[in-house]
């Protein structure tokens, strides 16, 4: 297998990033979404991410993008600012080859070393074993699950809520 390459977004990879997430929208359960946003909307959302300093890396194998992860706000409120939520999404065929796994493990050290102290994951579908077990494996532990939440493709799905401290968690005070 050649050398996968995990570095920070450019705006050139959001055609790529783009067909993979209209993939996971139209066929996936990874998403919520109905209807894949366009690459005006994906280049919107890089936007937002940059401007707001998170991080936002993209998989190459053999030149090729074949996945992206990100962390983005958990929630909009400020006393939420030290906590992220996390997003991985991958070409289909690179599936189980241990790339989505390597995804976030740079994301959770990169979300480490920028200061913040827990990351969400935030997984749709309970039947989503893939995602959950990468999860797992990175540190994360279940918080709960959310039944009936969505619905997509003519029947209810769940959400599952995991979480991993970062750094020091919530054992210390935060610097800023």
């Amino acid at each position: 297998m050649h050398t996968l390459d995990i570095r920070l977004t450019t705006a050139a990879d959001l055609p790529a990033i783009t067909e993979i997430y209209e993939h996971a929208v139209r066929y996936g359960t990874a998403t919520f979404e109905l209807i894949p946003p366009d690459l005006t909307e994906m280049t919107r959302r890089y936007g937002v991410l940059m401007e707001g300093g998170f991080p936002y890396f993209t998989a190459v194998l053999e030149g090729r993008v074949v996945g992206y992860a990100y962390a983005g706000a958990y929630r909009p409120r400020p006393a939420y600012r030290f906590t992220v939520e996390n997003s991985v999404y991958l070409q289909p065929a690179i599936h189980r080859r241990g790339v989505g796994m390597q995804l976030l493990q740079r994301l959770i050290a990169e979300c480490e070393a920028r200061g913040y102290r827990q990351m969400i994951a935030v997984i749709g579908d309970s039947a989503n074993a893939g995602s959950i077990g990468v999860h797992t494996r990175c540190g994360f532990q279940m918080i709960g699950t959310h039944p009936d939440v969505g619905f997509k493709f003519g029947r209810w799905l769940d959400t599952v809520m995991m979480q991993r401290a970062l750094g020091d968690g919530g054992t210390t005070l935060p610097a800023g």
